[in-house]
């Protein structure tokens, strides 16, 4: 196995705020094979307490770097076979900070398809190109030059097909140097537009998009949610998306930078440049801005996606509580399933919400019937087709039969998935789908982390646009959501799911089926050594996950804590300080009545002093001890219980509700009131002080007081407000574009720092010291009867370098005076 490659730490350390060596511990831990939620939880002490977020940060930049370096080591291999590197490239090659750098550094290096350029250098071309680009030719005249050249037989009659086939040599040159491009691509950002325009207005399937039929925005401005419309758009044949700049401009700084009109052949090389703008860098700044615009959507598509997934699965159980669920339907019904306070299956039926009223008086009798017979007080209902109508149906059973019985609205997405799996069919092998389906809508309400797992994350429909990214993408950063989620509540090791368990630290699916299967051959574990005896799990898969796995009323009571079998030895003495003995029966359930008192009372810095142990793992060890069976989720609102239902005939303006959020996206939040359909709270509708994101107030599951702004009836829309009616409007004003940071975040440089789209990957361009430039091609050589360009206003203030020695004697000159 090769050594990871080494990357330095100081640029990380000083983008994320930590010190290098926290860097250097985090990468050395993850290099060892610890997984991110041991780290974050039970190495503290090497971290610098670092949590979850900081962890993963610090490994996706480290990522990036070695991929960085990688990539530059195989750019420097490929251009050395070519006999070609020189120490210069070499070393603006081992300097390159971005992928993009790079890859403008290898650019004239790179094996190409035919072009027109290696056409002309077939025909033997590239001497002319060259001694044109270096104005070495003896005489004045191109055409002159141009004449040895003639050769008919090489496509080549005249001299305008040979001036042509230089010209195509020299575009091409200009449009593969790396300050070119990096000129180019700044303006791409700073001054890029992408227009929108529709193919046939009248086509149904364009009718979606009708609002991008005419439109034009700065592509530093495109919120990330309109970038996907438009590929969408245009992947359904709906939309023509062209991307546009200020040519003129982009070729006049390319002039100026090249010093094209003090050449002698100006004229020839402006046509050149003009050529090399529209042809070759316009098209492939396109590609790339395209490209990038929808890299850093999807990105942030997959973000919101797994914010929302996370807050989905960590809503707070329902522990205790009986369900009766209910999968709504028309043709074929209703199924009803009943769960009891464990999940296990204790009756399943169906119900009807159609038919006459003496029918639907029969299937209310029925439903009050089951849940009296089972002492069912909540009914949990699926939002798919018919949800509506079946909780109407539920409320009049409630009103007339069941006063004390409470609903509540269940997303079902994924339920239907997971019917039809072999985990579901290997759980509940003689019942159809249906019932499997209802049965999981249920068991969401009772413990949603233990039930969604079952399910891949995808599926569960609490995104914006994830359809529009790679799946691969979605699905390893979702994965990575799961199991922050999974490791965060812990589980049970005598009734968690091979579903539950494959995702805790250190184990995956193998060992996660073989500790199911232990258990069903042994029974249940009666302590957390016994994990050992598991075929697979060795000493170091057992350390990454024993803290995780808890159990009840074990053997050792310190087996149904947070606090790691490492560290039992510290625990006890923190218990023996206390008066409390580990060998006594159920010595945590059973504590004195002080005993959290005592433990709050403790100085745990200098406890951690006196038992030569960390702080903050000593730290962890108390508060464990102070909540033995804690669960996070616990400390979380649950969801809201209603009796009776919301129409949308009964709302005005300024009405008060209490919903629950179902989705976030960047533009607002969907908020369940009550009705059949969502009702919408914009971004601007959440605080009366500017929000650059809703992820900032508001998160799936979040219980919230909202206000009617308007309803539309026959568009079946409610917007909705979070600010009071008549609270004075203060909203502060949105920061001054020029120096604003763009809509949405920049994306992430190859290297790991977050870096502009606009920044130029050539640092010689973004005013970096000569020795950086490239190694240089030679320069297109000045005419001695052309007077110098006056230097711009940016070389003046030091923005943008000093590229010739006539510029650096006027930069001294004004300098001087």
């Amino acid at each position: 196995m090769e050594s990871p490659l080494k990357v330095p730490f100081s640029s990380i350390a000083a983008e994320l705020k930590i010190s290098e060596s926290q860097v250097a511990s985090v990468v050395r831990l993850a290099d060892e094979g610890n997984t991110v939620p041991f780290i974050t939880r039970y190495r503290k002490e090497q971290t610098g307490n670092l949590d979850e977020e900081q962890i993963r940060a610090v490994l996706a930049r480290v990522t990036a770097l070695r991929q960085l370096a990688e990539r530059a080591a195989t750019i420097l291999r490929l251009i050395e076979a070519q006999g070609k590197l020189t120490p210069e490239l070499k070393q603006q090659i081992e300097s390159a900070d971005s992928l993009k750098r790079l890859e403008d550094l290898y650019l004239p290096y790179k094996p190409k398809k035919q072009t027109r350029a290696s056409a002309a250098r077939e025909r033997g071309l590239e001497p002319l190109a060259d001694a044109i680009w270096t104005a070495a030719l003896a005489g004045s005249r191109l055409d002159e030059a141009a004449a040895p050249y003639v050769d008919p037989a090489k496509e080549l009659p005249t001299t305008v097909e040979v001036l042509q086939g230089a010209a195509d040599i020299l575009a091409e040159r200009i449009s593969e140097q790396a300050d070119v491009r990096a000129l180019a691509r700044r303006h791409a950002w700073k001054g890029g537009r992408l227009t929108t325009s529709a193919i046939d207005s009248a086509a149904e399937t364009a009718q979606p998009f009708r609002d991008y039929f005419q439109h034009t925005e700065p592509v530093s401005k495109i919120p990330p949610h309109r970038v996907l419309a438009f590929n969408r758009g245009e992947n359904a044949g709906a939309l023509r998306v062209k991307f546009e700049w200020d040519q003129p401009v982009v070729q006049a700084e390319i002039s100026r930078l090249l010093q094209v009109e003090q050449h002698r052949f100006a004229d020839f090389l402006a046509t050149c440049l003009a050529d090399a703008v529209d042809r070759l860098i316009h098209p492939s700044l396109e590609r790339e801005v395209r490209r990038e615009l929808t890299d850093r959507a999807a990105s942030q598509a997959v973000s919101v996606f797994a914010r929302n997934l996370r807050n989905l699965l960590l809503s707070p159980p329902l522990s205790g509580r009986r369900v009766l669920a209910i999968d709504p339907g028309f043709r074929t019904g209703c199924k009803v399933v009943i769960l009891d306070e464990h999940g296990n299956l204790l009756v399943t039926d169906l119900i009807y919400v159609t038919g006459s009223a003496e029918k639907l008086a029969g299937t209310r009798n029925k439903l009050a019937g089951l849940l009296q017979t089972h002492h069912v007080n909540l009914v949990a209902i699926g939002n798919g087709t018919g949800c509506r109508e079946t909780e109407e149906l539920v409320a009049e059973t409630i009103a007339e039969l069941s006063p004390e019985t409470q609903y509540v609205i269940v997303n079902e997405a994924g339920a239907s998935i997971y019917s039809t799996s072999a985990i579901a069919r290997e759980e509940f092998p003689s019942l159809d789908a249906t019932e499997r389906g209802t049965i999981s809508i249920g068991r969401r309400m009772q413990d949603p982390l233990s039930e969604l797992v079952k399910i891949e994350p995808q599926h569960i429909g609490v995104g914006m646009y994830q359809h529009d990214v790679e799946e691969k993408i979605l699905k390893e950063s979702l994965e990575q959501v799961v199991e922050s989620c999974v490791n965060y509540v812990g589980v049970d090791l005598n009734t968690a799911s091979s579903a539950l368990l494959k995702h805790v630290s250190g184990l995956n699916q193998l060992t996660a089926r073989r500790i199911v299967e232990w258990r069903s051959q042994n029974g249940s574990f009666k302590s957390r050594q016994q994990l050992l005896d598991v075929p697979g799990i060795g000493p170091a898969k057992f350390t990454q996950a024993a803290g995780f796995l808890k159990i009840r009323d074990g053997a050792d009571p310190l087996d149904g804590t947070w606090i790691h079998p490492e560290s039992y030895p510290l625990a006890r003495q923190v218990l023996d300080r206390l008066g409390v003995s580990t060998d006594s029966p159920n010595p945590l359930s059973h504590l004195p009545g002080d005993f959290r008192e005592r433990l709050s009372q403790l100085d745990v810095s200098t406890l951690a002093d006196e038992l030569q142990a960390g702080l903050p793992t000593l730290q962890d060890i108390v508060d464990a001890l102070a909540r033995p069976g804690r669960d996070p989720r616990s400390d979380l609102p649950g969801p809201i219980f209603k009796k009776d239902i919301l129409k949308m005939s009964d709302l005005t303006p300024e009405m008060e509700l209490t919903g629950t959020v179902l989705n976030v996206v960047d533009f607002g939040a969907f908020v369940d009131v009550g009705l059949k359909e969502s009702g919408l709270v914009h971004v601007s509708q959440m605080s009366t002080q500017f929000i650059s994101s809703p992820h900032d107030v508001v998160s799936v599951g979040d219980v919230v007081t909202v206000w009617v702004l308007s309803v539309d009836a026959a568009r079946k829309r409610v917007s909705l407000t979070m600010i009071k009616p008549g609270t004075p409007q203060t909203r502060t004003r949105r920061p001054d574009s020029k120096s604003a940071p763009p809509a949405t975040n920049p994306p992430a440089s190859n290297s790991g720092r977050v870096e502009s789209p606009a920044e130029s990957t050539n640092q010689a361009a973004a005013g970096a010291a000569p020795a950086q430039r490239p190694p240089a091609k030679p320069r297109p050589a000045a005419r001695s009867d052309r007077p110098a360009p006056p230097l711009s206003a940016e070389a003046q203030s030091g923005e943008e370098p000093l590229r010739s020695f006539g510029q650096l004697k006027q930069f001294w000159n004004k300098k001087s005076s």
